[in-house]
């Protein structure tokens, strides 16, 4: 996707928010995290469902700094699949539950309240 495309403006992606848009032939979700934006595929590669339309919160974690203590961690910033639960990472596209599976970043910037993807 070489091309600019014009997604929306930035009224239309309230913080916290996200909404999937077409950018060319292709479906992204455009996600809005603290007033970041991030687009992803709306695509997951587990059995291609639908990544995008699934509900975006954060994910439990324990490790070391957590004293391996579950915690909720990473609100706002973790979108799971609809269809099997499997959460990815959003402003990174890494999966959670596995190191190996990355989906791509589109890029994403704001021009004069206009939300461009490539």
């Amino acid at each position: 996707m070489s091309n600019v495309n014009v997604v929306g403006k930035v009224e239309d992606f309230p913080v916290g928010s996200h909404k999937v848009v077409m950018a060319g032939k292709r479906e992204i979700g455009v996600f809005n995290v603290d007033g970041e934006f991030y687009a992803l595929p709306n695509i997951c590669p587990h059995q291609v469902g639908p990544l995008c339309a699934g509900k975006v919160s954060g994910t439990l974690v324990a490790n070391k700094d957590t004293n391996w203590k579950r915690t909720w961690d990473r609100e706002g910033e973790i979108v799971a699949c609809p269809w099997h639960r499997l959460e990815f990472d959003i402003k990174t596209g890494q999966c959670l539950a596995y190191p190996d599976v990355k989906i791509r970043s589109y890029n994403v910037k704001v021009e004069e309240g206009v939300v461009k993807v490539w």
